[in-house]
């Protein structure tokens, strides 16, 4: 059984992502040990309110959630995709949270407590931007190192940037704190969008995850979003013209729990943290004497039919 902390900025795909989370953990082959949420799709209270409420649809309110890092001014956040509340203007259907933001522990507070009482036990999965964990690092030099893994949803190599034609959101928002994490050990694990371009989420698949027509909640929920993040998946062209949306930051689960859904290379990441036109881009060194000093593993390429497969399964078991 994987002990996971997710790092979150929920935002569509990332309720995708905690949903399959939340099914995993029904079928007792993942723990969540904490929600730590970052500011990213929206601001840092937003996000807190919506991993909250999602915990509370899924009985799942025992689970400690964590208040956002903040970071100075200087990156947008995605609002105008994900609608002011994250989700479409769904928040306001879903159950009001029971965890209170003012009185809530820090994200990196949380990190640090967990990481330092279960060392190499517990893998982090981060799905937005990289703050709290930069911010844990700095506190606490050496605490990501206690992860048994860290998994990331960010980055584009050979692939155009979804916030600038050179960088991919979450690595966009806090660059520097990107270079922090892959700074910190030698192993994390990366999925960019030159993999996730291909994940992309259909009506006809949240018609087989909600095959009985069933009315309750959760279906409900995601058939909605499924909608509202098609409209703005297409608005935006992101999956040329294929009425669908993609599912970026649930790449991570598949990376974890059905690894031979994905194919990963050794590499050396860089992130660009002062160029005017390329903040936040995400560089690979090819050259054969950068393998020695590689950081990371990088995901290039993924069987889309296994992946679509496992995550309309797990998500119906959770409906």
């Amino acid at each position: 059984m994987l002990h996971i902390i997710l790092d979150t900025d929920p935002g569509g795909d990332d309720v995708f992502a905690l949903l399959w989370l939340l099914s995993l953990v029904k079928q007792h082959v993942a723990k969540l040990i904490a929600v730590t949420t970052t500011a990213g799709n929206v601001t840092a209270e937003q996000t807190f309110a919506n991993a909250s409420r999602i915990l509370k649809l899924t009985d799942s309110t025992n689970t400690e959630v964590g208040r956002g890092v903040l970071k100075a001014p200087g990156s947008e956040d995605a609002a105008h995709i994900h609608g002011t509340d994250g989700m479409g203007g769904l928040a306001a259907t879903l159950p009001l949270p029971d965890h209170d933001y003012a009185t809530a522990r820090g994200s990196d507070d949380i990190l640090i407590d967990r990481l330092s009482a279960a060392p190499g036990e517990i893998t982090i999965v981060a799905i937005g931007p990289l703050t709290n964990l930069a911010a844990a690092e700095a506190k606490r030099p050496g605490i990501l190192k206690l992860a048994k893994e860290i998994v990331i949803m960010g980055g584009a190599f050979y692939s155009r940037g979804n916030v600038t034609p050179q960088a991919e959101f979450n690595i966009w928002f806090h660059p520097e704190a990107a270079q922090v994490v892959l700074n910190s050990r030698s192993d994390s694990v990366i999925i960019p969008l030159d993999v996730t371009k291909h994940l992309i989420f259909t009506r006809e698949m949240v018609l087989r995850v909600n095959r009985q027509g069933r009315t309750a909640a959760i279906p409900q929920l995601l058939t909605q979003l499924c909608e509202f993040m098609i409209s703005t998946a297409l608005q935006y062209r992101e999956t040329n013209g294929i009425p669908g949306f993609l599912v970026h930051d649930a790449a991570t689960l598949g990376y974890l729990f059905y690894p031979e859904t994905l194919r990963l290379q050794r590499a050396n990441v860089k992130v660009e943290t002062q160029g005017e036109w390329t903040r936040g881009q995400t560089l690979i060194d090819d050259r054969p004497t950068a393998k020695s000093n590689a950081n990371s593993w990088v995901a290039r390429e993924v069987d889309t039919v296994k992946f679509f497969t496992h995550l309309i399964q797990d998500l119906y078991l959770i409906c």
